[in-house]
């Protein structure tokens, strides 16, 4: 295969088994304050404490970016939280950065790690092998046009429903699926042995929430199935030696070409309808949502009740 080898059936159980596992607990957990609480705040501070703090565990990973990534999707979901569930938050308009911020703190965090390994040549570091190429730059000017066309800052709004979700309209499918092909092609460069689950499973099951679960919510979603998936990672950080794991990168430079280049070419086109947008309707990007005439925007508002 092109992109990624050594399919077994017990591999893809295992890859079902936490595509399924990210979508369950997700949906679980943004129902309930009580278990969003548990999972998010209480078992991350436990783990912290007793597993991830010791250094000399073998548990512990010893990637910076782990680390990282760990605690801000995690600070992502409980900021999520506190807006979702504190409606004095909801008022104060400086606050509604916050989910724009902690996201292009995400993205920049991984187009710091593409270039990065652009000056590697084939590396191992923690277990990963590292192959830099042309197309670590070529994916982290994607990530940083991904940063660019996140529009309509603080148009982001409250579900009137039971579960409450943080909604952002104007966060629309196209950027949702530009942000996809673009992570997808970082994870390919930089984590690749585990690409497959770290990628396809958990970029695919926030992508897939967010068409047929709450509208909307993608940002939510994406926060706590990664905070979900690292907490994962940090405590069992070898689990991809395990046989039922073993689903890994093929490191085709010609995969990694074609990834890189499609994440830059979506994410300019996303950029071009933005330019074209705001130049039609004269608005501010950050303070003003600019998709409001769009179809699915209209959608996304009705069914949360908006």
């Amino acid at each position: 295969m092109l992109f990624f080898q050594n399919y077994t059936l017990i591999n893809i159980l295992a890859f079902v088994g936490i595509f399924v596992g990210l979508i369950l607990i997700n949906e679980l957990t943004r129902r309930s304050k009580v278990l969003s609480v548990v999972t998010y705040i209480l078992i991350p501070i436990l783990f912290t404490i007793f597993i991830w703090g010791k250094t000399d565990n073998e548990n512990t990973s010893g990637n910076w970016f782990a680390w990282v990534k760990t605690y801000s999707a995690l600070a992502g979901v409980v900021g999520f939280m506190a807006i979702r569930y504190f409606d004095k938050l909801q008022k104060k308009k400086w606050i509604l950065l916050f989910p724009g911020l902690i996201l292009s703190i995400n993205i920049l965090e991984a187009v710091f790690r593409d270039f990065e390994v652009f000056s590697k040549a084939n590396v191992v570091e923690n277990g990963l092998t590292l192959i830099g190429g042309p197309w670590n730059i070529i994916n982290g000017i994607a990530g940083i046009l991904s940063i660019i066309t996140i529009t309509g800052w603080f148009g982001i709004k409250v579900a009137k429903t039971k579960s409450r979700d943080m909604i952002w309209a104007d966060q629309q499918w196209f950027w949702v699926i530009a942000y996809g092909v673009w992570n997808l092609s970082y994870v390919y460069n930089c984590i690749p042995e585990r690409a497959f689950y770290a990628g396809v499973a958990l970029i695919f099951s926030s992508t897939l929430l967010s068409f047929f679960s709450t509208k909307g919510a993608w940002l939510q979603h994406r926060a706590q199935t990664l905070a979900l998936w690292a907490m994962f990672t940090l405590t069992f950080p070898a689990y991809d030696s395990l046989a039922a794991f073993n689903i890994v990168s093929t490191n085709s430079p010609i995969a990694k070409y074609i990834l890189s280049i499609s994440a830059l070419l979506i994410n300019m086109a996303v950029l071009g309808f933005e330019l074209y947008t705001i130049s039609k309707k004269k608005k501010n990007p950050i303070t003003n949502e600019i998709y409001q005439d769009l179809s699915t925007y209209q959608d996304v508002l009705k069914i949360n009740n908006l």
